[in-house]
Parts: C-alpha cells; structure tokens; sequence
C-alpha cells in the first residue's frame, strides 16, 4: 500500500540579499560597460522581479555602477564616448524602474490626483546651474519617490532665476541641490542665497560640497548630505525649519572682501594666455601643436584657473590642491608628463605675485604635487594633452 504523498509547501521568495546585489551590480556593469541598454533593463527589472527593492537597485547597483564608470574613465580604460553611453544607459535604467512604480493614473496618461495626504511633503531636486552630471540628483529624485515625496526633479544645469521662479510658483517644503564640481560653488552660494531668501530650506549633497560637507554651512545650506539614502533618511526625520531673515550671505565668507577671487576670476583669460606662452618657453614641443592642441591645452589650463577660482571664492587649499594632485594622476593614465602641472603653477605664481591668498594657494598645490606618488609615465611627450 503506497503511502498518499504530503503536499509541498508553497515555494518562498529568495531573500535578496547583499551577495545577490553584488552579483546584480557586476551583471549591470558588464551591461553598461558595452552599452548594451536591453541587457541592463533585463538585470535590474530581473532583480526586482526576484525580490531586490527598488531603493537598493538604484542606490547600492545602478550608483554603484556609475561611480565605477567615472573611475574607469579616469584610469583612462574608459574612453569619453564610452563613459557617455554607459551613463546614458544607466539613465535609462532608472528610468524604466520609475515607471514601473508611476502612479496608475500616470501609466495611463492621466495627471496624478495629488490629495495632499499620505505625503511627507514637496521637495524641488535640481542641479546647480553649470552642473551638467545630473545621475546624482536623479536617484535621489527617485528614492524619494519611493518615500512618498512629491517630488519636481528639474534635472542638470538649472539657472538660479528659473529655479527661483519654479519655487515661487510651487511653493516646496525643501529644495535639494547636487553639485559634483568644486567650481560650481560660487554658483551654488548663489542659489543657496536665493532659495533662503524666499523662505525655503536647503539640502545640498554631491562632491562638490566636501566629502565631511565642509562647504555646505559656508555657504549657508540649512542641512548637508553624503548621499541619496543619507540625504532621504535625514528629510524622514525632523523636518527642515524655514530659514531666518536675519541671515546675510556676507556672514557666509567674510575673506571675500580682499576682492581677489572677483580680480582673478575677471583675468581668468589673460592668465591662460599667459601660462600658454610660459608651457611654450619650457615645453618647445608645444610650439609645434595643432590647432586643435593648442585649443585643447587652453580649455585645460582654463580649469585649473576654475579651480584656483573656486579655492579662493572658498579660501580653501584643499579645493585646488586635491584638483591639481588628481589632474596629475590623469595625466600620467594617459602617458602625459605632469611636469606640465608644476609649470603651469610657476608662471600663475609669477602672475599672481601681488595676490597673497592666489600666492598661499598655489604653493600649497606646488608642494603637495611634490609630496604625491603619482608615477613618471613611461611614455608620451604632450603636455596637458
């Protein structure tokens, strides 16, 4: 007599775990890094369907995929348009994981019903105007979605007045601005400025603002985040308070009134010119460059100027010296002597003598690019490109 067979038990969902996202972020990567976007869908939206949380696929994969691309790129086994098209495809990505989480009436081309209820509040993500890396700022938009913000994503490069027109008009509870880019502070103080000034909070987040944040209270942002879960988390809890009238943007950096950051930055064209002419007397071989090269060269020596800009709108060293010990170790990836640097920084110095903090700022780079490791490249004779 046969024994009546037990009935399984119904099967459970796999937990997905951290072994399981980081075998979904190598997957993604080997997607991305093809540009190959109908592969990429099928990791993320695969991991979802098996039980991985959207938070964690945009967050710990598809930003853990990113950052490798930007460091690739600098170790020059990217190259540009490579890089481009695995951040486009990355774009994409998040896109279609947000529209498997749209309201029903959005899927249906129909305007969602906001009731007010239910919701933690309304907050405007924008990048700071100049600020074209927007990946950032997108998956913080979308996590906070998931959060059950009304969010207005405004994307990349966002001039102060039209986001100052957009606030105006929807009246958020926050805004939340992204800036990679240390250049871009000046721009960001400005709209820190504004955006306080119609009574709205400001978080900031992205490279831009230090890695502890330093910046973020010097240019009188009311809260500061390392990123999009840290940033997401911080708004779940006390909300951000209307700022005070009281708050001038001149108690912010008082060391501006010495005018060398507002006279070098006027000068910014004739200081490249100049350090050309200077890399030409040290460097015959750039005498004998394209057109190109030549054009090339300058828009390089015209970021380090962006930097020397910045450090001093901040007062800081760190921004420029951190900029120039990496611009070397960018160099040498791609066979360039980064003796070019400390020539660079002699001619600015020449320049630049009447300037004391300009003068404190550029040795301290000169120092710190003598104390850096980076290796003597073992082949290439260009200089900055």
């Amino acid at each position: 007599m046969s024994a009546t067979p037990t009935p399984s038990a119904p099967a459970q969902p796999t937990p997905f775990g951290e072994a399981e996202l980081r075998g979904t972020t190598e997957k993604l990567w080997e997607a991305v890094s093809c540009g190959d976007e109908y592969a990429a869908y099928g990791v993320v939206l695969g991991a979802q369907g098996a039980g991985a949380d959207d938070e964690s696929l945009l967050l710990d994969v598809i930003g853990t995929v990113q950052r490798k691309v930007g460091e690739e790129w600098a170790a020059n086994r990217m190259s540009v348009a490579t890089e481009h098209a695995a951040t486009a495809v990355n774009a994409r990505v998040i896109a279609a994981l947000a529209a498997r989480h749209a309201p029903a009436a959005a899927t249906k081309g129909l305007p969602e019903r906001d009731t007010g209820q239910d919701r933690p509040g309304r907050i405007t993500v924008a990048c700071v105007d100049g600020e074209w890396h927007a990946l950032p700022a997108r998956l913080l938009a979308e996590v906070l979605r998931l959060r059950g913000w009304h969010v207005d994503y405004l994307g990349a490069q966002v001039p102060t007045p039209h986001l100052i027109g957009h606030v105006r008009r929807t009246g958020p509870d926050v805004v939340a601005l992204s800036s990679s880019l240390a250049t871009r502070l000046p721009a960001a103080h400005a709209a820190i400025t504004a955006c306080r000034s119609v009574g709205v909070p400001v978080l900031v987040g992205g490279a831009a603002f230090g890695d502890d944040g330093r910046y973020a209270p010097l240019l009188g942002a009311d809260a500061w985040a390392p990123d999009g879960r840290a940033a997401a988390d911080l708004l779940s809890g006390s909300p951000l308070k209307p700022p005070l009238a009281s708050h001038q943007p001149v108690d912010d950096l008082p060391h501006l009134v010495d005018q060398e950051y507002t006279m070098v930055r006027r000068d910014s064209g004739r200081l490249v010119k100049a350090a050309l002419a200077g890399l030409e007397d040290r460097f015959p071989v750039v005498r004998s460059y394209t057109g190109l090269q030549r054009q090339h060269t300058a828009e390089d020596l015209g970021h380090i100027l962006d930097f020397l800009v910045a450090a001093l709108y901040m007062d800081c060293e760190q921004i420029f010296t951190r900029f120039l010990v990496w611009t070397a170790g960018i160099l040498t990836a791609r066979g360039v002597p980064a003796a070019s640097l400390a020539s660079t920084l002699d001619v600015l110095g020449t320049e630049l003598k009447e300037f004391p903090r300009a003068g404190r700022l550029i040795n301290h780079a000169r120092q710190a690019l003598n104390d850096s490791t980076v290796p003597t490249p073992r082949s290439g004779s260009g200089v900055l490109r």
